[in-house]
């Protein structure tokens, strides 16, 4: 019989609901997987927990969470043979979408066992892993207020960006990729390895978490008339244009005049003036949906 080990981050998202447990066993029993179920307790402890169950017989490790909780476990499973499945339980579920995962929880279980396991690129910032879309500039202000805020979800987080939009200025970096070096005024540099931020908004909508390369979308300040642009993401479309500049490279390096916050997958990380962006093909093993796994 396989054994599978469950980490479930109970606060992810709008909160936990007790069926949750019982599904994942009643799913595990009809497929003949012996299941143990483990409930974070810190941050922190979704790494300790994947980590300790390498080289101990399980077949995968399932991350019940958000993108938080899928860069702890991955944190743990990184570089070794043991695959990560995922249950999209957080606020955007930016990865566990762009790889075709539900966000219904009881079809997320079920696709668990009729997936097939994909060498995906992760990459790192300052040293920090990231698994799907990290960034600087506003989006990393926001991930910083975001994370102290009350009100969780979509509104949430679009009562927090609209409060703060006209507050933050643009700033300057210079950034060398590709051999080459260039200057620029940003407003957002969002490197993405998956497709979204989040609740389908693409902010690379050619990216791939197979292809050994990062999709950097340069983005200068929205005017407030410009919705074309939110419906662009949103659809997307979102391309090259007068707002935004998509280059494609495997490693990053920005310089910055003066400290910019930033984030990783949705993470805050406080500021820094320098980012040392690199990719890591093919580095974490994960579960992928048949149906999306030749087209992720």
């Amino acid at each position: 019989m396989k054994k599978a080990l469950f980490i479930v981050n109970k606060y992810a998202g709008t909160g936990y609901q007790p069926k949750l447990e019982g599904r994942i066993i009643d799913t595990c029993v009809k497929n003949d997987v012996e299941c143990s179920i483990e409930f974070t307790r810190d941050r922190g402890h979704a790494t300790e927990l994947a980590r300790d169950a390498v080289g101990k017989d399980y077949a995968f490790v399932v991350a019940v969470g958000g993108d938080g909780t899928l860069n702890e476990v991955a944190q743990g499973l990184i570089n070794t043979p043991l695959p990560m499945g995922i249950i999209p339980r957080g606020s955007g579920n930016g990865l566990g979408r762009h790889l075709g995962i539900s966000v219904k929880t009881h079809t997320a279980i079920d696709q668990i066992f009729s997936s097939r396991v994909l060498g995906m690129d992760t990459f790192q910032v300052n040293g920090k892993l990231s698994l799907n879309v990290s960034g600087i500039g506003f989006d990393g202000h926001i991930a910083n207020l975001f994370a102290n805020h009350t009100r969780r979800g979509l509104a949430g987080y679009a009562s927090i960006t609209i409060r703060e939009f006209m507050k933050f200025k643009p700033f300057e970096v210079e950034m060398e990729l590709n051999g080459k070096t260039i200057h620029e005024r940003a407003f957002i540099i969002a490197f993405a390895n998956s497709s979204q931020y989040g609740n389908n908004a693409r902010v690379a909508p050619a990216a791939s978490v197979r292809d050994g390369l990062l999709h950097i979308n340069i983005m200068k300040k929205v005017p407030a008339y410009r919705m074309d642009f939110v419906y662009a993401m949103f659809a997307g479309q979102l391309k090259t244009s007068a707002i935004c500049q998509i280059l494609e490279a495997p490693a990053i390096l920005l310089k910055t005049k003066h400290p910019v916050a930033y984030h990783v997958d949705g993470e805050p990380c406080g500021e820094h003036d320098r980012f040392d962006i690199r990719v890591m093909p093919g580095a974490l093993q994960v579960l992928v949906p048949e149906r999306a796994f030749h087209t992720v």
